[in-house]
């Protein structure tokens, strides 16, 4: 696509949100304005941008100002909020009618109202893969040793129950060993459910991300960091299967060295 002269990027925590300012940089884009979350988003952001606004979670009617009064009509959504940020929510009154309106309290139905409410000023909401298609995973090993026929039979096993999980909202991620399911991932996210399954696997263990069937890749794409090889390596996974042209390896060549320091084969599928 082509890159626009302006772009607003509402970054979340990790190192997503740089991954993508330098990505985005790199493609063209003039200007950059950083809507920045306090206790989420890294300060050092700060510095790949032209101007970064600091928000609390929840002051939803502040963002969507400051994007009017910067005239910005194209933005990205990059990085998480911790779910306990979520619980701790104190929203301002747009928030408050947002979520009023809302059936469902997850983070699809949240993110897609925002961004409903992004399309109301002017702000088209772009793809989360934007600028960042060379960090999308490929098919079949990408690094590690060759898979055995056990872990196969895990992933093959373990992909039809995640991606049922994941139509359901309740999390992208499961862990494998053995053809039972020892973890599933709940509102804690990714990290812990590779702790709690690894603990149970006491090593060996085959770890599944997917993405939704019907994926909104403008938000919560799936996505594996140094961080996710880190925490695998912790908990003695053997196997990261993930979803081929729809996960996002960020900082992809460092991932692939930790991966392969740490004998932890990445399998696209």
């Amino acid at each position: 696509m082509h890159a626009p002269d302006q772009l607003a990027i509402i970054a979340g925590n990790g190192v997503y949100p740089r991954v993508l300012a330098r990505a985005a940089r790199a493609a063209g884009v003039r200007k950059i304005l950083a809507l920045a979350f306090e206790g989420e988003t890294e300060a050092e952001l700060g510095q790949l941008v032209d101007e970064i606004c600091w928000l609390r979670v929840g002051q939803l009617n502040r963002m969507l100002c400051t994007l009017r009064d910067a005239q910005i009509t194209s933005a990205m959504m990059a990085g998480q909020i911790a779910p306990r940020n979520l619980f701790d929510l104190h929203p301002d009154w747009r928030a408050l009618l947002l979520l009023a309106k809302l059936k469902q309290r997850n983070a699809e139905s949240i993110f897609r109202a925002i961004a409903g409410e992004l399309e109301k000023i002017g702000v088209a909401l772009l793809p989360a893969t934007t600028f960042l298609e060379d960090f999308l995973a490929g098919k079949d090993l990408i690094v590690g040793p060759k898979l055995s026929r056990r872990e196969k039979s895990d992933i093959d096993l373990g992909w039809d129950i995640a991606q049922k999980i994941a139509a359901l909202d309740i999390g992208q991620t499961i862990i494998v060993k053995n053809g039972a399911v020892l973890a599933i991932e709940g509102f804690d996210g990714t990290n812990e459910t590779m702790r709690r399954g690894g603990a149970l696997g006491r090593g060996g263990a085959v770890m599944i991300k997917v993405a939704k069937p019907n994926q909104d890749m403008r938000f919560d794409v799936p996505v594996i960091g140094r961080e996710t090889i880190s925490v695998a390596a912790e908990a003695k996974i053997r196997v990261i299967a993930l979803e081929a042209s729809r996960t996002l390896l960020l900082e992809k060549q460092d991932v692939i060295r930790a991966a392969q320091n740490a004998k932890i084969s990445l399998f696209g599928r």
